[in-house]
């Protein structure tokens, strides 16, 4: 056999073997090289939605999840890479000064400071960080019955540069609680509502079973299974989950609504420790002292 008809042979394998993988809906490498500089529409067509999920996360977002240890509360800071616009979800009074410096050492200018909801274990430090940083407004839930800048509504948008948290309403830990959905829904910020196999208490601050059962199942887990979850509080050092991860074993939330009811009915928790002092210092944007 001769070197030209060796040569054809093998095109002729290649060309066999890659059909087969197109059929069988595995696309060639080089196929998914032209696709990953595309936008997220595009790579959910080609089935590569894991990929391009990953890509938008680093493609021009700065990103850092703070833990505040009292509390065990999370802070998020969301920046713009070229606009240096920013966003912080969730910030802690005791916690301002870190949050300002690093807000200054990454060069971000902090447009909006939000908080998920009213919260009854610590004092909110959006009142300080605008006193702190020239152009900062406070947001919050219009039903949260607090003082703010901004007074978020379902749907509404807080952007920073060229991204977005998309405000989704998630009432029954408080009537006041909102998720807030990365533009691209690659990430969510579910506050007390869902929480890494777990949810926030209804028992008090006009808590509703019923009502969070709703909102976790109907504007939660109707995200895209791989966006991932970043809730406002963990107790046990997890630092993040999925919406796929959460519908299959989160322990009360994969119950039906009537068993969640009898569950979080009956789990004779104690008062909140920083509740009396928390909530009417919140109401108030933390300014309670000013």
């Amino acid at each position: 056999m001769n070197s030209a008809m060796t040569s054809r042979i093998k095109l002729s394998v290649a060309y066999v073997l890659r059909a087969a993988r197109t059929a069988c809906g595995t696309l060639p490498a080089s196929v998914h090289l032209q696709h990953n500089s595309y936008g997220r529409q595009d790579c959910l067509k080609t089935g590569t939605k894991h990929d391009c999920s990953a890509m938008d996360k680093g493609r021009g977002l700065i990103f850092r999840q703070l833990f505040e240890a009292t509390s065990s509360t999370y802070t998020y800071l969301l920046g713009d890479l070229e606009s240096r616009e920013a966003v912080l979800i969730d910030p802690v009074l005791e916690t301002v000064d870190r949050d300002v410096k690093l807000t200054e050492e990454l060069s971000l200018s902090l447009k909006v400071a939000v908080n998920t909801h009213c919260h009854a274990d610590h004092i909110t430090g959006t009142g300080i960080l605008k006193k702190k940083l020239f152009g900062c407004k406070s947001a919050i839930s219009l039903h949260s019955g607090a003082m703010a800048d901004i007074q978020l509504s379902e749907g509404d948008c807080i952007t920073f540069g060229k991204h977005s948290l998309v405000v989704r309403e998630t009432p029954g830990h408080t009537d006041g609680c909102v998720t807030l959905v990365l533009n691209d829904q690659s990430m969510a910020f579910t506050g007390d509502a869902l929480l890494i196999r777990g949810c926030g208490r209804t028992d008090f601050q006009q808590g509703c079973p019923q009502k969070l059962y709703q909102s976790v199942h109907k504007k939660i887990f109707t995200l895209p299974g791989h966006c991932l979850i970043y809730p406002a509080h963990d107790y046990k050092g997890q630092m993040v989950s999925t919406v796929d991860e959460e519908r299959k074993f989160n322990p009360r939330l994969t119950k039906t609504q009537e068993e969640f009811v009898e569950i979080m009915d009956n789990l004779n928790l104690p008062k909140p420790g920083k509740i009396d002092i928390a909530v009417p210092a919140n109401l108030v944007c933390g300014l309670h002292e000013v």
